[in-house]
């Protein structure tokens, strides 16, 4: 294991291999300890049951009255109260700011209850799930909490894994299992583990299985999903495990009858609990600057009372000389007085903190709350689902987010693949159903196999599948049966059909209902069923793909006898490999970029006619290369070469991942708020970077970034002063960046608790990338390079020598990352973990100091949630774990935009007005005494009574306050004058002359005198004219010149010309447009949901993965059971199959239907170019030959490698980079007008030139 290791340094106690699992032996685990807090120790091996609430009966008392003290204001209160304890020093009761104060904690532990319970009850219903666990030698049906470490488990189809387990058998052929892992990683396409060969065979019955003494040594629990590394002992012989082997917490089974395994982590030691987080305590930037201004005002207090206290000093020596005969009164010393004076005067004037602001601050939260959760506009009527407001604490922190970081599956998108459009021999067919109608008569009746889902139907391509004439048409709808690796099974005699990828299964799913129906394979057949014909094929090959290839081939022959091979993928690495490019070739090519705008996920598909002596040839390399056992996937890529060379373009697919409603939309609308939106998500680039143009966050001039030009950037930011500088002005650049998890192993070093993640240093036979630098490489360099030059000029503040040698590596390498990514428009993490995305948002909290907020639907976004400063759950088809540990909750991401900009900017502006508000009006009252100090000789007599203090802010100016919390909407003062408003101010005043008159009435008087003293008081010097004279100035001078001066403001801004704001540019600084840099078109539009590994090719030509006939041996105490799981209500149902809902066709598609529909006869004169054009044949139809406009090749004056150079594509610095070309991007200009759209309300072929480029 020496090897394993990126540096013997690394070691640390997780990747130690001393966790070991000894199978059905529960007394052997039992007797391990590990230490504890303090001198406790605790069980090594933890139970199966989690907790993820925050308190217990016995913590939360204590736990959450320090939170509460964690809050200056508290600390300050109970500071006063103890002051007011003391009765030399007191000037008011002690209980009159200690009951507020009890109120305001029972108010907020309140909540904090109310919230665990939740959690509570989460836990309590996924603990109590049922499993079937092997006790004695039959499986019995326990709870998930009662499962241990060493246990055999055995689950059946659509069951939840409940811990992580080590697969041991299972029903299908050798023993595979397929699992979705949507929960972890976000990937809803199958992937499958398989058990080892020994158990395969071996633990063929649970009398077997209850025998098994198995003993697992592995590494201890850690939170890397991707990595497993252990050994099984068993009769003497050990037995090397991985990832594959492994069954992780929270998959589901797919297409698996029942499948066994054993527990080698259980509850929170498995991956996913490890990769959870804990809950942190959030506070809001408003809480936060409380704190500062509570110390801020104590400390304003302190020195105030100091200086009052300075006037005691000389004004009782003055006060004891002349007035003498007082002495007797005051017989402490003049040290000791002034002593006292000073803590008097700190607690007359300790309202200046007022305690009723925070009591009336968390009814407008509340009350805000309230407001989000009676929004109509978020409720989502499908679901029946309201917005929620988990949090009330967190409200005016909406409206302050600065980044936002979202996950992809099921928040963006709505995990459904659609069979969109497709193009065959360059004419597009597009769907004439859009809304569905055809749909509901089954068009496609005529077809036994069809099963009725397909959303897509065109009535002259089916007559043209019917017709059996076009071989294009033909080979097209063959090459998408055959051309894969999809498994088929017969349920209720129906065909369902298992995929590694969702692409492939809609795909397959299309052919089969357009007659092409892939019925059954073998090891070497495979079987379609041609428009009710049966044929058989034979495998000859099968060249899987995999992210280097980005293509995938069958070389099969066909029941006469000849041989063809059937290709498709990313048209970057298919175009190349053309016999030759015409008119039909570029229309393709131009048609794909159509494609692309309408944000299609496209692929291409192409075919040969094999000569049998090339073949012949062909075949001893293939079996040679597939013999060796060094460097075996080269020899065999580069034998897959150079069969898939001079092929036959049939056509392009066109496949949508449907976003959420209003998704573009709402991003489009949050960039222009200024808010950064970064996707963080476990699928593959190329899904996460098609997902990033659909829904806008992304667009075809950026440029984009990926790991190696990231590397290259941060090298040349610390090199010197000039590249920092020109780092830092790099605002107007257009850039997004597009990095994986591994790169983020390497970057996120200091906020790790555990050293980097291992690299296994495994035989992982991949192709040699060679050192060659290809045309894209060379041009991608120099857009950087050119960005460099362009940034250069303007200088701004560079890190200074000092903070270099202060800062680690690692922290200079992680803020300089977040400095450049904060510069880009967007920013796209794939292949990350849960814990990687909570490690990026505490990346970006921990450099730049800002708001940020996490959404997420499913369990790994719970980590990402929690670490954010605000945490949004979307109730989605990924379960609830997202929705419980979240503060808001949402049923659809385009809510997001009114959450934010609405509602958050609304409490935002409510808090701050309140708050500004409130510490008005108390430092004012608040000035008022300290001025009647200097007039009483300093002796910190009150200038208010008791009662009128006590109800100043608990009555008197509470409701105009209240208002202004709940319900402004609006910034101007004048605007609040509204009929509520003014009811709130007499309600004030009339409380004010009830409360008055009661305190000092003769009637009150008479029963306390002590207590209400001031007979008549207000009413005798509201009698005085000069008394309501001075009120009268007092109020016209407070309200009037503010009046005025937003009058005249606001006249000030209406007679401005108002220029028209302009979005920001998304231009970017770089060269003049080249055209060879147009071949990062294809490299983004074809991003085809290509496997991060490979496929199951090799399981299907191996035999692994095809089901054989089993034959019971009953000798062994029966076979493996099959059992079913019991109906529970514990376990979330699934949501029904959301209603066809199809997107509106595209404006290029419209125009273009427009066009023809009125049958202009405008022209389209071509570009002038003294390039040779070639002529395309006539296509003939309908007795009317039409001849189409002539072209230029596609690829003239590209600067292109040779075709057998396949290093040459993958060595491109960004595949995802497109250069900017005139009037690229807009869809209604002439250099659109290529595609051939065959419109089927016309009985002619609709005819568009294809546009010459400038040379």
């Amino acid at each position: 294991m020496d090897g394993v290791h990126l540096g013997e340094n690394l070691e640390d106690k997780d990747t130690e291999f001393t966790w070991e699992v000894k199978a059905n032996d529960r007394t052997y685990h039992k007797q391990f300890k590990k230490k504890g807090f303090l001198c406790w120790r605790q069980k090594k091996y933890k139970s199966n049951a989690i907790h993820t609430a925050k308190y217990n009966i016995f913590s939360f008392l204590p736990l959450n009255l320090y939170e509460q003290f964690h809050r200056m204001s508290n600390l300050y209160f109970l500071f006063i109260i103890i002051l007011q304890g003391i009765p030399e020093i007191s000037t008011l009761p002690w209980f009159t700011l200690f009951a507020p104060l009890v109120c305001l904690f029972v108010i907020r532990a309140t909540r904090d209850l109310v919230d665990d319970i939740g959690r509570h009850r989460s836990d309590k219903i996924i603990n109590n799930r049922p499993c079937q666990i092997l006790r004695g030698k039959s499986f019995l049906w326990k709870k998930w909490k009662n499962l241990c470490v060493g246990d055999v488990v055995c689950l059946s189809k659509d069951s939840i894994v409940p811990a992580d387990l080590l697969l041991l058998a299972s029903t299908e052929p050798s023993s595979l299992c397929y699992v979705e892992t949507a929960d972890i990683d976000g990937e809803t396409n199958l992937k499958f583990r398989q058990a080892l060969t020994v158990t395969h065979h071996e633990l063929t019955s649970p009398k077997k299985m209850a025998s098994f003494q198995g003993t697992v040594t592995c590494e201890e629990p850690n939170s890397r999903m991707h990595h497993f590394v252990g050994s099984l002992e068993w009769n003497s012989r050990k037995y090397p495990l991985d990832i594959g082997n492994l069954l992780l917490r929270g998959c589901k089974i797919r297409n698996t009858d029942t499948c066994y395994g054993l527990v080698i982590y259980a509850g929170l030691d498995t991956k996913i609990m490890k990769n959870c987080g804990k809950i942190h305590l959030k506070r809001t930037k408003l809480d936060l600057m409380m704190n500062k201004l509570v110390a801020l005002i104590f400390l304003s207090l302190v020195i105030a009372s100091l200086l009052l206290t300075v006037g005691f000093t000389f004004m009782v020596k003055q006060f004891k000389a002349k007035h003498y005969y007082m002495s007797p009164t005051h017989g402490r010393s003049d040290v000791m007085e002034s002593f006292f004076i000073f803590w008097g005067f700190l607690i007359l004037l300790s309202v200046m903190v007022p305690m009723a602001m925070f009591i009336i601050a968390e009814f407008i939260y509340l009350g805000n709350s309230i407001f989000i959760n009676w929004d109509l506009n978020m409720y989502y009527e499908p679901l029946d689902m309201p917005a929620k407001a988990r949090s009330t604490s967190l409200n005016d922190q909406l409206g302050q987010v600065q980044y936002i970081f979202s996950d992809k599956t099921g928040t963006l998108t709505q995990n459904i693949m659609t069979f969109k459009k497709c193009c065959i021999n360059g004419c597009i067919y597009d769907s004439d159903d859009e809304h569905g109608t055809l749909r509901k008569r089954n068009p496609y009746a005529w077809n036994p196999f069809a099963d009725g889902k397909l959303q897509f139907y065109n009535k002259e391509l089916e007559s043209l599948v019917q017709g059996r004439q076009d071989r294009a048409v033909q080979e097209f709808w063959r090459l998408l049966a055959i051309c894969h690796t999809v498994m088929v099974q017969e349920k209720d005699n129906q065909l369902l059909y298992q995929a590694a990828s969702p692409d492939e299964e809609a795909l397959v799913t299309a052919a089969r209902n357009f007659g092409y129906v892939f019925l059954s394979r073998t090891q070497d057949t495979i079987t379609l069923v041609e428009l009710g014909e049966e044929r058989v094929y034979q495998v000859l090959a099968m060249m899987d793909f995999n992210s280097v290839r980005k293509r995938m081939s069958v070389l099969v022959r066909n029941p006469e006898g000849s041989i063809c091979l059937y290709t498709k993928g990313a048209d970057t690495v298919i175009l190349e490999r053309l016999r030759s490019k015409g008119v039909m070739e570029a229309t393709t090519e131009e048609v794909l970029a159509a494609f692309a705008e309408q944000t299609l996920r496209t692929l291409c598909l192409a075919y040969k006619d094999v000569e049998e002596d090339a073949y012949k040839e062909w075949e001893p390399e293939h079996q040679e290369a597939a013999l060796l056992l060094q460097n075996r996937a080269q020899a065999l890529h580069q034998v897959y070469n150079k069969m898939e060379q001079n092929l036959q373009l049939l056509g392009a697919t066109a496949i949508e991942d449907k976003l959420q409603d209003g998704v573009p939309e709402t991003i489009k609308c949050l960039k222009k708020g200024n808010i950064k939106i970064w996707v963080l998500t476990g699928d593959k680039p190329e899904t996460a970077v098609n997902i990033g143009f659909a829904c806008q966050l992304l667009s075809e001039n950026m440029i984009i970034l990926e790991d190696k030009d990231i590397n290259q950037v941060l090298e040349r930011y610390w090199e010197d002063n000039v590249h920092q500088k020109a780092f830092k002005t790099m605002t107007h650049h257009n850039m997004a960046l597009v990095i994986n998890g591994e790169f983020l192993d390497q970057l996120l070093l200091s906020l790790r608790k555990e050293p980097r993640a291992l690299v296994q240093n495994a035989v992982v036979d991949e192709v040699a990338q060679e050192p060659v630098v290809s045309a894209l490489d060379f041009l991608q360099k120099r857009r950087i390079s050119q960005m460099w030059r362009n940034a250069g000029p303007s200088l701004g503040t560079s890190h200074s020598a000092d903070s270099k040698i202060r800062e680690s590596p690692e922290v200079q390498r992680e803020r300089a990352f977040v400095d450049l990514a904060s510069k880009c428009q967007a920013v796209i993490c794939c292949r990350v973990t849960p814990k990687q995305k909570a490690l990026v948002v505490a990346l970006v909290k921990k450099y730049q100091q800002v708001v940020t907020l996490a959404i997420g639907d499913g369990a790994n976004d719970v980590n990402m949630i929690k670490t954010a400063d605000i945490g949004v759950g979307l109730a989605g088809q990924e379960g609830m774990q997202a929705v419980q540990n979240s503060d808001y909750v949402l049923a659809q991401f385009c809510y997001l935009q009114r959450l934010l900009l609405v509602h958050g900017r609304w409490s935002y502006m409510r808090v701050c007005k309140f708050l500004r508000y409130f510490f008005y009006k108390t430092v004012a009252s608040m000035m008022a005494q300290i001025w009647f100090s200097l007039v009483n000789g300093f002796s910190a007599q009150p200038l208010y009574e008791g009662w009128f203090l006590a109800l100043f802010n608990l009555l008197y100016s509470t409701l105009p306050v209240l208002y202004i919390g709940l319900f402004e909407q609006v910034m101007l003062v004048v605007k609040y004058w509204t009929l509520l408003f003014v009811g709130a101010v007499v309600l004030s005043l009339s409380s004010y002359v009830l409360m008055t008159s009661l305190t000092q009435s003769l009637w009150m008087y008479r029963i306390s005198p002590k207590t209400f003293p001031f007979l008549f008081a207000d009413y005798n010097v509201l009698c005085e004219p000069c008394s309501l004279l001075l009120i009268v100035l007092n109020v016209a001078l407070n309200v009037l010149p503010m009046l005025a001066l937003r009058t005249i403001h606001r006249t000030v801004l209406k007679q401005r010309p108002k220029g028209e704001e302009e979005a920001p540019s998304e231009e970017v600084a770089v060269e003049p447009a080249m055209r060879h840099l147009r071949r990062g078109i294809p490299a983004r539009r074809s991003s085809y949901a290509f496997s991060h590994r490979e496929g199951y090719a090799n399981l299907i030509t191996q035999g692994t993965i095809l089901r054989r006939q089993t034959h019971v041996d009953e000798s062994d105490g029966g076979t493996v059971c099959e059992s079913l799981n019991p109906p529970e209500e514990d376990i979330p149902l699934q949501n029904k199959d959301s209603v066809f809902n199809p997107r509106k066709i595209s404006i290029l598609a419209k125009k273009r239907r427009h066009f023809f529909g009125k049958g202009s006869q405008e022209e389209v004169h071509p570009n002038t170019s003294s390039q040779t054009m070639e002529k395309q044949p006539a296509i003939h139809r309908d007795s009317e030959t039409q001849k189409l406009p002539t072209t230029t090749s596609a690829t003239s004056g590209k600067l292109l490698p040779s075709a057998s150079e396949d290093e040459t594509f993958y060595s491109v610095a960004s595949q995802y980079t497109l250069a900017r070309q005139p009037k690229h991007t807009d869809v209604h200009s002439s250099f659109w007008k290529s595609p051939l759209w065959r419109d089927s309300a016309s009985s002619s072929l609709s005819q568009l030139e294809v546009p010459r480029k400038q040379s």
